[in-house]
């Protein structure tokens, strides 16, 4: 467990376990996340960081162990209540619309209606605030009449991003958002978050294959295999080598036991 002050939590789970029939996806995991705080979770693929996710975002209810958001115990029953609550995910297949405007895919679903007898929507004010709030977070189109499948890959991911925070975002889940980027595109989407920790307000999960990068943003890092948290550290106190030499030895230890 952290070093956070249970005061200063945004979210905290505790002994966390989840269970598909005969397969435990989790397997007592528990964590912490500071309010303001940049949280990186690691892991191969099975380790079990999506099926976390889902528990966070309230897609999956957890089989057993306990769940407290803004220091309150909480089951989340839906996506819808963990939005409620303030909870958002960007995925990585980032659920944009890729034929409508950069401005209509950030008010997706949330349109700002005109008040009056025909309720129309108000392109004018939804243009007008998308604008401001990629301006505020530093988010550089040319014009968010742009369609959105004109973008390149770190713009898609920063729209969504910024719809994510948009929609009063607390706690920001990141599903893998640096997948398949080049340098320039990752640094266009560290460079992002980096700036929505300053800002204040928002505590970050980031679920990342990328020790090297991982390290660079995250305050603290969470590794997780075979749906257990194996080692948390902060980052400053770790390194790509001593992550690597955990992920080694686990692997060596399995080979050893389906061995014998």
């Amino acid at each position: 467990m952290s070093d956070v002050q249970t005061t200063d939590l945004a979210l905290r789970g505790d002994n966390i376990v989840k269970r598909f029939g005969a397969v435990t996806a989790l397997d007592g995991v528990s964590l912490t996340l500071g309010k303001g705080e940049i949280l990186g979770i690691l892991g191969d693929n099975g380790a079990g960081k999506s099926t976390l996710v889902k528990i966070l975002t309230g897609f999956h209810q957890q089989t057993s162990g306990t769940l407290h958001v803004h220091g309150e115990e909480t089951l989340l029953r839906s996506v819808d209540h963990a939005r409620s609550l303030g909870i958002e995910c960007v995925y990585q297949d980032l659920a944009l619309a890729n034929s409508l405007s950069i401005y209509h895919n950030m008010f997706l679903n949330r349109e700002i209606v005109r008040r009056g007898p025909f309720r129309l929507v108000d392109h004018k004010q939804m243009r007008a605030r998308a604008a401001q709030l990629l301006d505020d977070i530093g988010v550089h189109v040319p014009s968010v009449d742009l369609p959105v499948e004109r973008l390149s890959g770190g713009q898609r991911q920063a729209i969504a991003v910024a719809r994510a925070v948009n929609s009063n975002a607390r706690i920001l889940l990141l599903d893998e958002p640096l997948a398949a980027m080049g340098a320039r595109e990752a640094a266009l989407i560290i460079d992002l978050v980096l700036r929505l920790k300053e800002k204040g307000g928002l505590s970050i999960i980031m679920i990342m294959h990328n020790y090297a990068q991982t390290l660079d943003i995250a305050d603290r890092i969470m590794l997780m295999q075979r749906g257990r948290v194996t080692y948390e550290a902060r980052s400053a106190n770790t390194s790509v080598a001593e992550l690597m030499d955990i992920v080694r030895r686990e692997y060596r230890a399995m080979r050893e036991a389906a061995a014998h």
